[in-house]
């Protein structure tokens, strides 16, 4: 027979761990409870934009084209024509000897950019005196004619054209003019904006990828879509046309379409490098 006092401590020690229970099992509630306010705030996937990773690319080309004056076709001769005069003032405009004789021209087949005719115009005079721009006539009539600085006797009027932001500008500029189908072709895009800059861009195809024991650029081309900061999207290339100089170009795209950022650098040779953890990048997808 159990004493009173005994029943007394044995009826306080069920009451404690019946409380002891019920505030656990309160606990884990909440715990669980604020767990699943956590997860529920988890942001959607963001959409990639202005290019869409998974369009078919609407040129297969690997580099841009260029036709001699006389290779034009007459209704693309007209067009210059009719720019002529407008280009001269935009030239002199800009601190080029255009009046002066020696200067030729060439067009710049772009591709995804249908809108719009490119030429390239240059004047050599010899070692160290070299000149040359790029204009841009809309095809559609829709739009300006514009100009891209590149040489001025061998030297940039202002800094190296591929990063110049007159350069940027003028391409969102004709971008805009492109209208949505400038967006069909994200590597037309980093070719395109190349060629306007001065070079003769070439990438290297799947198909045409060297052995391992020969000298390469480390990247031939992709589009990476950061998912942190504002969703940009970067594209990137290594421009193989002087094989013993090779450089790479990188442009930074914001969602809506405008370019804001362009870089030009030497390329080095292929290696294997780590995905930096601040870039974020959530695809990548090399040229098909």
């Amino acid at each position: 027979m159990l004493l009173p006092s005994a029943c007394s401590r044995r009826a306080v020690a069920i009451l404690f761990a019946l409380v002891s229970c019920s505030s656990l099992a309160a606990r884990c509630q909440n715990s669980s409870s604020e767990f699943s306010s956590k997860a529920r705030v988890v942001p959607a996937p963001v959409e990639p934009a202005p290019f869409k990773i998974t369009r078919v690319r609407r040129n297969a080309a690997y580099s841009v084209t260029f036709k001699k004056a006389e290779e034009l076709t007459a209704r693309d001769r007209l067009l210059v024509a009719n720019a002529e005069s407008s280009i001269a003032e935009l030239a002199r405009s800009a601190g080029f000897d255009y009046s002066e004789s020696g200067w030729k021209y060439r067009e710049i087949g772009c591709p995804g950019f249908s809108n719009h005719i490119f030429l390239q115009f240059s004047r050599d005079n010899g070692r160290g005196d070299f000149s040359a721009f790029s204009a841009s006539i809309p095809r559609n009539g829709v739009g300006k004619i514009r100009i891209v600085p590149i040489l001025k006797r061998s030297y940039s009027l202002f800094s190296p054209t591929p990063i110049n932001s007159l350069t940027i500008s003028a391409f969102n500029h004709i971008r805009t003019e492109e209208g949505l189908s400038a967006n069909d072709d994200w590597f037309g895009n980093a070719l395109c904006y190349a060629a306007l800059a001065g070079a003769q861009p070439q990438a290297l195809s799947s198909a045409s990828w060297p052995s391992s024991q020969s000298a390469v650029p480390p990247l031939t081309a992709a589009l990476d879509v950061r998912l942190f900061g504002k969703g940009e999207e970067v594209i990137s290339f290594g421009d193989v046309v002087d094989h013993t100089h090779s450089m790479e170009w990188t442009m930074t795209f914001t969602r809506e379409g405008k370019l804001i950022k362009a870089t030009h650098k030497p390329g080095g040779m292929l290696r294997a490098q780590p995905v930096p953890a601040i870039s974020a990048v959530a695809r990548t997808h090399q040229v098909p």
